[in-house]
């Protein structure tokens, strides 16, 4: 590609706060009553167009939006989109000082994600084929943010999750007596029968003895992971749970760097690493986390985003499992996620990254743009 033809001559940046149908809770981050998604338009001198985005769980993300208008778009104009590593590792050191992961990350995501768009685009092939090509579906289990329901309420939503086609599902945890947990795990299981997967999650809520103890109550259940029992940073509290108990133990979403991953798989004793492309610096930061977890013989799986993250996860040989997330972002593109016959999911067979936003219905949605 002609470098001159790849110069990016313009970034238009779009902020929106969409909400949730109902409130969603979990042990740490509270209730959840919208998403916020930020936008970036890549446009090239030759006219090619990239899509990136990013989004929260309701707060930081005009913080983001200003990170991309004010810091990276004046930085990134006239740069060759072509060059993606390379302006992937320069916009890590330029903001290195204020960042080394949290809202930096996100918004290289947004940047990031764009770029892989327009390189798809160039070579008129869908994300699953340049990412890897090992595939256009991968496992995945429906994953909800349902602390806060009754077990009711909870059982309901889960045989949902099954009467659309799912093979695995995952529930919160994290209540403030245990005991209400283990039987809403009970239940859970009795609902789905012996063939379901089923993984739990406590968003970082319990402490190392406390998530011991609990994993110790449910193992009979036949558990496929506990994902962030304890806070992301205590690697070797991770590790004495999984010397203490049977059930493996999953964790990505709160690293928001590779370096940070290189960490935990070191030391936190993990069985499966679930890395997020909109905080971990794109595809970019996700398959650089793809190759670590691969040298590593550790399943790839992924945490949100599932509109992406289905063809990513498709491209890799080692995938585990997708987490399709309650934050249903795909309601508002054109290639929302389709199941197959076996509960697997499917990677858009379109040209670009597969997530092509509906302006019409999220439009309404919009705060600002730049």
């Amino acid at each position: 590609m002609n470098s001159t033809a790849n110069k990016i001559i313009a970034i238009d940046v779009e902020y929106y706060q969409v909400p949730l149908a109902e409130v969603l809770s979990d042990a740490k981050h509270g209730d959840h009553t919208h998403f916020e998604l930020i936008v970036s338009r890549i446009t090239c001198a030759d006219g090619v167009k990239g899509v990136g985005y990013t989004y929260t769980g309701g707060k930081g993300g005009r913080a983001i939006y200003s990170l991309l208008v004010d810091e990276l778009k004046p930085f990134l104009i006239g740069k060759d989109a072509n060059e993606i590593d390379e302006i992937w590792d320069e916009i890590e050191w330029h903001l290195h000082y204020v960042g080394r992961g949290g809202l930096v990350s996100f918004a290289t995501s947004a940047i990031d994600i764009a770029l892989w768009d327009i390189r798809c685009k160039q070579l008129g092939l869908p994300l699953w084929k340049v990412a890897g090509g090992a595939d256009n579906k991968t496992n995945c289990y429906a994953g909800g943010i349902d602390l806060n329901f009754t077990q009711e309420k909870l059982l309901t939503n889960i045989q949902g999750y099954l009467d659309k086609g799912f093979n695995a599902v995952k529930i919160k945890v994290g209540k403030e007596d245990y005991l209400e947990d283990v039987a809403r795990v009970a239940a859970v299981r009795e609902l789905i029968g012996d063939d379901i997967t089923f993984m739990v999650d406590a968003n970082y809520s319990l402490s190392v003895d406390e998530a011991i103890r609990f994993s110790n109550a449910i193992e009979q259940y036949n558990i496929t992971w506990f994902e962030e029992p304890t806070i992301p940073d205590d690697y070797l509290g991770f590790a004495k749970i999984a010397d203490n108990t049977k059930i493996p133990l999953a964790m990505g979403e709160n690293l928001h760097t590779p370096h940070e991953f290189g960490y935990a798989i070191a030391q936190a004793k993990l069985s499966y690493l679930q890395p997020d492309a909109s905080n971990i610096g794109g595809i970019t930061g996700f398959l650089r986390v793809a190759k670590m977890a691969k040298e590593n013989n550790l399943p790839l799986c992924s945490h949100g985003m599932h509109e992406l993250h289905v063809s990513l996860l498709a491209s890799q040989s080692h995938a585990g499992y997708l987490e399709v997330h309650s934050f249903p972002i795909d309601q508002y593109t054109k290639h929302p996620l389709q199941l197959d016959e076996d509960g697997r999911a499917i990677a858009p067979d379109v040209v670009g990254t597969g997530v092509d936003f509906d302006d019409a219905l999220l439009g309404q949605y919009l705060i600002k743009n730049s």
